[in-house]
C-alpha cells in the first residue's frame, strides 16, 4: 500500500529551499497590489532559503503539507504573540502553493495545526491577517474565526490594516 497523497511532516533545516519557494509564490500571488511593490520584493527577498533553514535550526515550528510526495504548503506556528488576556497558540503564517489554493488543503492545514496547538494545552488560538487580504479573511471567516483586535501595519507611506482572528474565546467579531 502506497504512501497516503496527503500527509503532514515537521520542516527540518533541508525543507528550507522548498518552504522558500512557496513563501515566494504564495506572498506574490496573495499580496500583489496589497503591500506597496518595494517592500513586498524586499521581504519575499529577506525570507529565502537561507533565511528558513536559519529558523528551522533555531527550533521554528514549521509544519508541511505534503501532497502526493511533494511539499506544496507550509504553516508556522507557536504560543501566540502580545498581549491576550489567555494563553493562546497562534498560527504566524499559513501559505500554499498558489496551484493547489481552494482545494481545501489549506483547512486541512490549519485543522492539523490547531489540532497540535491543542495538544500543547493552547486550547484557544490567534491568527492575524491582512484585512485587504480577502481570500485569508474569507478563509478564517469560515473556519469559525472572530475578529477580537486590530493594528495597523506601516510599508513605507502605506497603512493597512491587520485583523486577528480568534478561535475558542467567547469573541463578537468586530467584523473584518
Amino acid at each position: 500500500m502506497g504512501e497516503p497523497m496527503i500527509s503532514f511532516r515537521t520542516a527540518k533545516p533541508h525543507d528550507a529551499e522548498e518552504i522558500a519557494a512557496i513563501h515566494d509564490s504564495a506572498w506574490r500571488s496573495t499580496y500583489r497590489g496589497i503591500i506597496p511593490h518595494l517592500y513586498l520584493e524586499r521581504m519575499i527577498a529577506r525570507r529565502g532559503p537561507l533565511w528558513w533553514q536559519r529558523q528551522l535550526e533555531r527550533g521554528s515550528d514549521v509544519t508541511l503539507l505534503v501532497f502526493n510526495g511533494e511539499v506544496q504548503g507550509y504553516a508556522s506556528s507557536g504560543r501566540a504573540r502580545g498581549a491576550w488576556p489567555w494563553a493562546a497558540g497562534e498560527i504566524f503564517e499559513l501559505y500554499i502553493a498558489p496551484t493547489f489554493q481552494g482545494v481545501g488543503l489549506g483547512k486541512k492545514l490549519f485543522s492539523h495545526v490547531r489540532k497540535n496547538l491543542k495538544g500543547d494545552g493552547l486550547n484557544k488560538l490567534v491568527v492575524w491577517a491582512l484585512k485587504d487580504n480577502e481570500m485569508a479573511c474569507a478563509f478564517y471567516g469560515s473556519l469559525g474565526g472572530a475578529v477580537a483586535a486590530a493594528a495597523p501595519d506601516r510599508y513605507g507611506e502605506t497603512t493597512l490594516t491587520r485583523v486577528a482572528y480568534v478561535w475558542g474565546v467567547n469573541a463578537k467579531s468586530k467584523n473584518a
